[in-house]
């Protein structure tokens, strides 16, 4: 068994996903579940030598300060999908993590987020002196859990679009823009990416926040040699367009109209209220279709909030097609799941590939994790089984180097 220890530090660390993320792996490390829903237990993947998740360390930041054993309490809570005797076996371990969780930023999020965070957040902070503290708290963590890598994931709740500049483009005018303390050409993601990728740390933006990688931030990855991928994870209802868009290709069905209705609760749904916040959302999920068909028909993406659907998620969809003879026809699908335990094993997976990554002197985007973004941004690809191909083409690849590095 691989005994590489790698260092996970979530930005969001008490929220619904980053909890689930760390009870899982802990329950996984006492041998109380499987790694059901986790692409890297399956083959290639498990072939890869890649870092256990058993012996992961987990830190991070929130703008809340809450305990992270009572974030998992009302997880098993709402859900009800929580073994007890699993919860109570983890607990002191959830505890000892706190330890690791420190404050996080909330500068330029929107009122939404702003008000989660109260007037404890120092928004102000110079953005360069911001930035050196968030490597001082990564550096910390490393040397303190004593891991080889630590790779950072945003699971932050959802920012409102940044609106982009000439300096988004370019890496010097964005390192100019930092130094002029250029506070409106930056969100809180900016600054965890950017302090991430210059401390060398692999980097994932699970979120839909566009403040994280845009341009210049990958080209600063690039220099620095670090791994990095986005957009947005792909959980639920866009994990299903992205399987089912396709088949009306193959049977060359004209889509005519394609509504999503998504309701849900958690934070994340509280967030998504704002209509700043959402609109962020609306545009990572609503771009698939046409990205896929060729054509854009008719469709929108609806997102509300129902407090008491707490983790879990429902949407329903309606498509409406024509086919031969231009007979109309329709297709619905209702999808009912739990967006953290959705969500939760997937972290797990990239950040096991990207310490691979890392590890193998890969550095900027990752093509090949496309399968797990509803907005992937390396490649045009969309349909959900050509990506898969690309993740399992990576794997024997990658496989295949292993072995030949170790018949040397």
């Amino acid at each position: 068994m691989n005994d590489r220890k790698i260092g996970v530090w979530l930005i969001g660390a008490l929220g619904s996903i980053s909890t689930t993320v760390m009870l899982g792996a802990l329950a996984l490390r006492k041998n109380l579940i499987g790694p059901t829903g986790m692409v890297t237990a399956t083959e290639p993947f498990s072939r890869l030598g890649l870092a256990p998740v058993e012996i992961m360390e987990f830190g991070g930041c929130d703008v809340r300060r809450e305990s992270l054993r009572d974030a998992a309490r009302q997880i098993a809570r709402e859900t009800g999908c929580i073994d007890p005797a699993i919860l109570n076996q983890i607990e002191a371990d959830l505890a000892l993590i706190d330890r690791d969780i420190s404050p996080g930023t909330s500068r330029n999020c929107g009122e939404a987020i702003g008000r989660l965070a109260g007037e404890a957040d120092p928004r102000n902070r110079p953005l360069r002196e911001e930035i050196a503290r968030v490597i001082g708290l990564l550096n910390d963590f490393k040397a303190a859990k004593q891991v080889q890598e630590v790779v950072v994931v945003n699971l932050a709740s959802t920012e409102p679009p940044l609106e982009f500049q000439e300096c988004h483009e370019d890496l010097p005018a964005f390192e100019d823009c930092l130094d002029r303390n250029e506070n409106e050409a930056v969100r809180a993601s900016t600054i965890y990416a950017y302090a991430a990728i210059q401390a060398g740390y692999p980097y994932i933006n699970f979120t839909p926040s566009s403040g994280a990688l845009f341009p210049a931030m990958v080209r600063l990855a690039e220099a620095r040699r670090v791994p990095v991928m986005g957009n947005d994870g792909k959980t639920g209802e866009t994990l299903v367009k992205s399987a089912l868009a396709p088949m009306f290709m193959c049977r060359n069905l004209e889509v005519l109209s394609w509504e999503g209705f998504n309701i849900l609760g958690n934070m994340d749904g509280r967030v998504l209220a704002h209509p700043e916040n959402k609109e962020s959302k609306i545009l990572s999920k609503d771009g698939v279709l046409s990205k896929i068909l060729g054509y854009s028909p008719h469709s929108e993406v609806h997102i509300n909030y129902v407090p008491s659907l707490c983790d879990q998620k429902t949407a329903w969809d309606f498509i409406h097609f024509r086919g031969f003879l231009g007979a109309k026809m329709s297709l619905q699908f209702v999808w009912q799941g739990y967006d953290s335990f959705l969500a939760a094993p997937l972290i797990l997976d990239l950040a096991r590939l990207a310490e691979f990554a890392k590890r193998r002197g890969e550095a900027g985007l990752m093509p090949h994790l496309a399968s797990y973004f509803k907005d992937p941004l390396a490649g045009n690809e969309h349909r959900l089984y050509e990506q898969f191909r690309m993740l399992q083409d990576y794997g024997t690849r990658a496989e295949s180097a292993v072995l030949r590095s170790e018949l040397r």
